[in-house]
């Protein structure tokens, strides 16, 4: 048996908690997603349902919603070493919203950012560094390989050169040129780069654990989840 197939996964990105976004829409989508997140080897996950400030009254508003969600499966969940987090949209002076910290992975100093899908501006760059300045906060960037037709190489370089870590969709390694963007970035530093499945739903973009394992060597894997875990280890 393979390194990879031994592993433990984390979650870092995923949509499973109900009827909060665009991923599952009941509760017992929420617990099939879960249970192929478990069958496929995920010991940990976090939930981060996408926040966008120009949609929500407030964080806190957010919060409450996304813990009601979570209430909702967290004595069912097959899954038991659960985090709360936030997939955070980059708006214009995101960074100067109250309380933005707090959609922060619980338990870390990590925080899930993702690019507007638009051309690149200044602006976009300033707030990812603004909210790591000022809050203290280490950025993962949300699936880069979906804005390689978007972003010329220099912006590109701009954007990845701010940011922590890269968390690349397990699905990339399905898509030819998504693929060969992100072998790129494991050249560039592959200490950089998370993997998660960004999983929405049970009938499409679901849990797909098995396509990384297929398409990555076993040790990158480890080194993913290795470097996840060092944060809540820190904690």
């Amino acid at each position: 048996m393979s390194v990879a197939e031994n592993s433990h996964l984390v979650e870092v990105h995923c949509h499973i908690l109900e009827g909060i976004d665009d991923g599952a829409k009941s509760k017992e989508e929420s617990i099939a997603l879960l249970l192929a997140e478990r069958d496929q080897g995920v010991e940990r996950i976090v939930f981060t349902p996408h926040f966008y400030a120009h949609r929500e009254r407030s964080v806190n508003s957010f919060l409450k919603k996304r813990q009601k969600a979570f209430d909702e499966i967290k004595d069912e969940s097959p899954i038991k070493n659960m985090h709360l987090a936030a997939e955070v949209a980059i708006e214009s002076e995101i960074s100067e919203l109250p309380d933005i910290e707090k959609l922060a992975i619980e338990g870390t100093n990590l925080i899930l950012l993702e690019l507007p899908y638009r051309p690149f501006e200044n602006w976009m760059a300033e707030e990812i560094y603004n909210i790591s300045i000022k809050f203290g906060l280490e950025v993962i960037l949300a699936h880069p390989h979906r804005y390689c037709d978007t972003y010329t190489d220099d912006q590109m370089d701009k954007v990845l050169s701010l940011c922590s870590y890269w968390q690349i969709n397990n699905e990339a390694f399905g898509n030819w040129k998504e693929s060969r963007f992100v072998k790129k970035l494991m050249k560039r530093d592959v200490s950089k780069v998370l993997f998660a499945t960004d999983a929405h739903r049970i009938t499409f973009r679901k849990p797909n654990w098995d396509l990384l394992k297929k398409k990555c060597k076993p040790e990158i894997i480890e080194e993913s989840m290795r470097t996840i875990e060092s944060h809540f280890k820190a904690k």
